[in-house]
């Protein structure tokens, strides 16, 4: 096995602006304080797929390098991040509230097909009258649902899904964005949730780069 204990990371990532999978990672590895080389590989412009796989294999961002390892997943990318920074408390202490944190971070990562293809992350536009597609409302619903209980259950202690921030918010936090360029309604509590993500300190630098990228993709664009 090799010893990377003094090896760098390097984490590649797609637009900041469209990325939403490169979001998460990224929230996950600077909420862990762990320094990163940051490398952006424009998304959808000539030859984009073939600098992506100097540094991934599946070909798709984010990408995580650390040494003569990669981790080309965002759910895989926070887990490693966890393990790296146990004391960033990346996962619920409690072994309940862990096992949800799991369960509603992989929800994410594996549905919500209608959400992702009618409202796809556009940090620095506003579309509140478009989106509104077959299964996008139900998706909705059930974001919305997902927060309530993990506020009401284990949110006591601060203002994220299990009180501190942990890779469940780090998953939803692409969500937050989307909610905000679409206009969807929140109620008290899921609008005070969605406010702590954006008010993250990651999350305002990672915003703000967004705003000043210069790249367009057509797709995400009303």
């Amino acid at each position: 096995m090799s010893d990377r204990s003094d090896s760098p990371l390097t984490l590649i990532i797609g637009n900041k602006n469209y990325s939403s999978w490169s979001l998460r990672a990224w929230l996950a590895v600077r909420q862990a304080d762990l320094s990163a080389e940051e490398i952006l590989v424009p998304l959808d412009e000539p030859g984009y797929k073939t600098e992506i796989l100097k540094y991934s294999p599946s070909g798709r961002v984010p990408c995580l390098v650390h040494g003569d390892l990669k981790i080309w997943d965002s759910l895989a990318i926070a887990e490693y991040a966890a393990e790296l920074a146990p004391e960033a408390g990346l996962w619920p202490d409690d072994l309940s509230a862990r096992a949800l944190a799991r369960a509603v971070s992989c929800e994410m990562h594996s549905g919500f097909g209608a959400l992702r293809t009618h409202m796809p992350m556009n940090i620095r536009s506003s579309f509140p009258k478009e989106g509104r597609k077959p299964g996008v409302q139900e998706d909705i619903d059930r974001v919305k649902a997902i927060w309530r209980l993990c506020l009401s259950r284990h949110g006591g202690d601060g203002p994220f899904l299990f009180g501190r921030f942990t890779v469940a918010d780090a998953m939803y936090a692409p969500v937050v964005s989307r909610f905000r360029t679409f206009g969807v309604e929140l109620g008290e509590q899921e609008k005070a949730y969605a406010d702590a993500i954006w008010s993250l300190d990651a999350m305002k630098e990672w915003a703000e780069a967004a705003e000043h990228e210069p790249m367009v993709i057509d797709d995400a664009e009303f």
